[in-house]
């Protein structure tokens, strides 16, 4: 692996020239970003996939929505509906991205919807009736089209984003120095035991402005497992069942799962896969199935729901809670 991101790292370098010019570009204003007299929270990261934005939007939706009408912005990752689309709920994965069909499943009174232009989907979302008054962005931190109030970068404890290399030796999406235009990090999957000296040290790797603030936070899995219909202790779920992944990083879950004695045959494919026919037919004789939220939107219509379960998780922050939702609230207000 070494020696194939040594001889890839030539076109990094091209990759990286392009990609900074784009961003200086931008910073001296030759390019236009549109800015916004209404609140505008994006959260993104600097690398390709994986780095728990899902689980943060779902918490800044848990955070404001008591009190505001939300909408979340998301592309629709691999999607076959093109342009602005509202979701209602019934759509499926393949016509409106797995990640926001998951939103709008877990809150309904919140706006969802997807475009590959955020800025005129924001434009489309203002123009909804009730208006909404808190815009979340799903992963746009390189659509620097828009320009944010509040930019919300997420780098995982295990490839911070300050190890890695930009595409394709590496990867990362645009150069290291773009964690600049961030207001806040959060270092995300964090082992829930770690100590405040090993915080220490990623603080200083990571090399942050006096401006920035650094959050640590890991994953919290539900005791309960739940297809819709039912929840079951994880204790209890049955032996022998299978694990079907589609995500970026499945380590953590098939870790913790180990963890709890259970016993599994773990099937893992590519993030955001599609899953074909012949897949599904394999998946269907293979009894009580558990996968992930995101992969349940995938599969809940081709996979008999009494068969299929997903685990629930959570960001959980390992201190300084209030001091996050604080910033983040004096920005709505």
């Amino acid at each position: 692996m070494q020696y194939l991101r040594k001889l890839l790292f030539p076109f990094s370098l091209l990759y990286g020239f392009i990609t900074g010019l784009r961003n200086k570009l931008y910073d001296w204003q030759i390019k236009k970003s549109v800015a916004y007299d209404f609140p505008v929270i994006c959260v993104g990261n600097l690398s390709t996939g994986g780095t728990g934005k899902s689980p943060m939007v779902e918490y800044l939706i848990r955070l404001f929505g008591k009190h505001h009408q939300i909408a979340v912005l998301s592309r629709g990752y691999k999607r076959s509906t093109k342009g602005f689309y509202l979701l209602q709920g019934t759509e499926s994965a393949e016509e409106v991205g797995d990640e926001p069909l998951q939103f709008k499943t877990k809150y309904p009174e919140a706006q969802v919807a997807v475009h590959e232009n955020r800025q005129l989907g924001i434009e489309a979302l203002r123009k909804l009736k009730p208006q909404p008054k808190l815009i979340l962005l799903d992963d746009a931190y390189q659509h620097r089209k828009v320009k944010a109030g509040f930019n919300i970068l997420l780098t995982t404890y295990q490839n911070l984003y300050i190890n890695d290399l930009l595409l394709p030796a590496g990867n990362l999406r645009e150069p290291k120095s773009g964690a600049k235009r961030a207001d806040l990090v959060v270092v995300t999957k964090c082992p829930l035991s770690l100590s405040k000296a090993q915080q220490e040290k990623i603080k200083k790797k990571l090399r942050l402005q006096p401006k920035q603030e650094v959050f640590f936070a890991g994953i919290a899995y539900n005791d309960l497992i739940t297809n819709g219909m039912q929840e079951i202790p994880l204790s209890l779920f049955a032996d022998n069942f299978t694990l079907v992944t589609g995500i970026a990083n499945p380590k953590p879950l098939v870790q913790f799962l180990k963890e709890q004695d259970l016993v599994f045959e773990h099937l893992n494919y590519p993030d955001h896969h599609n899953f074909t026919e012949k897949e599904i037919t394999e998946l269907q004789k293979r009894g009580i199935i558990l996968t992930t939220e995101k992969d349940y939107m995938r599969l809940k219509k081709d996979i008999p729901q009494e068969n299929l379960f997903y685990l629930p998780i959570k960001t959980q922050f390992l201190d300084k809670e209030e001091v996050f939702r604080s910033k983040l609230s004096k920005l709505v207000r």
